[in-house]
């Protein structure tokens, strides 16, 4: 395929998106009847259809449309390239420029050259503060790979150069003692030695630095109350010599957690919520709720458009009630982590303010927070512990 052809395929990928088709199907069915695309012509169209998406708004405004046309336009124009280099007509190219796609808009200010929703950005601007700029600027951005070492199967200098042998490039990165960023070599991940014999696993840095807050020992009773695929599972597994439980409240979200375990070498055990009260209790209970995402909009960029301000109040609805569903899980003097890759103050220390506040047996132990413009994505952890009978 010619620059341009790619180009055109990412236009009508684009319009199905903004149709409302999620973008990994819209890319699948393309992808099924391209049967011409080589590995990089898919590779490329991707790269377009998730760069666009990241950047709706402001690309919107500089091709003059929401559309895919529009979009595409709006991102020649944003990194300076002609695009009537592009749109030419010929071929598979895109139609030539209309009068009215000549005519250049003015450019895009505020929360729209941010690309953060205006509904959200008042929440999002009190939620970072100084930072918030930044932090938008770095969602527009691609995210960086980055794996986590099991220490179960070998060191992180161990992995650094099982990987550098099959032509893959990775350095320590500093938001954990386990996290590697890949510089080189990305898309040989899933298919190298290394990934397939479980001595790397995909996970943000971040996401890693979580599970490293939790104070885990030998011996412990652990569960994952909202466990999806299971990365904290796993990461945690790898820490200690622990009783593992995962449990989703869609167990559909961990039909890959047992061959993910079998991999990394741990044993969890899925638990139904039917089951939870009989398995408990726990020494430690982690919910990894649901949220809003905005803390990991380069990986999913369709999230930040299609939330709302109904939608994320339900979201803080629904973090309130498995806090407390979660809590009656703990053993007394147990733990309960509450963790959300979301940048919003409103889904992370205001959630576990509340809660607190409302049982007195609950006593925030520790809390941090990470942030996109940091290199990993945006997470937060807070850690409370229950008081002891009799306390």
């Amino acid at each position: 395929m010619t620059p341009a052809a790619r180009l055109q395929a990412a236009i009508e990928i684009l319009d199905q998106v903004l149709a409302g088709e999620p973008a990994e199907k819209a890319l699948t069915s393309w992808g099924r009847r391209s049967r011409f695309a080589g590995s990089k012509d898919r590779a490329a169209v991707r790269d377009h259809v998730f760069d666009a998406v990241r950047c709706l708004r402001s690309h919107a405004a500089l091709g003059g449309s929401r559309s895919g046309r529009g979009l595409i336009l709006g991102a020649l124009r944003e990194t300076g390239r002609d695009p009537d280099e592009f749109f030419t007509g010929q071929g598979h190219a895109p139609a030539p420029l209309t009068a009215s796609e000549r005519d250049l808009p003015s450019a895009p200010s505020g929360a729209e050259a941010l690309d953060i929703p205006e509904w959200l950005w008042p929440d999002f601007r009190a939620s970072l503060g100084a930072e918030a700029e930044a932090a938008a600027l770095a969602l527009r951005s691609r995210a960086p790979v980055h794996l986590r070492v099991n220490t179960a199967r070998g060191t992180v200098e161990k992995a650094m150069k099982a990987l550098a042998g099959e032509g893959i490039t990775a350095e320590p990165h500093p938001a954990a003692g386990t996290a590697l960023e890949v510089t080189e070599g990305a898309r040989k991940l899933r298919n190298s030695k290394s990934y397939q014999d479980g001595l790397v696993e995909l996970q943000d840095a971040a996401s890693q630095a979580v599970t490293d807050r939790l104070p885990l020992k030998d011996g412990m009773k652990v569960l994952d109350y909202c466990a999806g695929g299971g990365g904290k599972s796993l990461a945690m597994a790898a820490r200690a010599s622990l009783q593992s439980f995962a449990h989703d409240a869609d167990p559909r979200r961990m039909k890959d957690l047992p061959e993910r375990a079998a991999r990394a070498g741990a044993a969890i055990t899925l638990v139904s919520t039917g089951d939870l009260a009989r398995n408990g209790p726990f020494d430690l209970v982690l919910c990894d709720v649901p949220c809003s995402g905005s803390g990991s909009w380069r990986r999913a960029p369709e999230g930040k458009w299609r939330l709302t301000a109904e939608g994320l109040a339900d979201l803080q609805r629904i973090q309130g009630e498995i806090l407390r569903k979660a809590a009656g899980l703990v053993t007394p003097g147990g733990v309960l982590a509450y963790a959300t890759c979301s940048m919003l103050d409103g889904e992370n220390s205001a959630q576990v303010q509340r809660f607190t506040e409302e049982n007195q047996d609950w006593h925030l132990a520790d809390q941090k927070g990470w942030q996109v413009q940091g290199g990993t994505d945006g997470f937060y952890v807070a850690v409370l512990t229950r008081a002891k009978r009799g306390c």
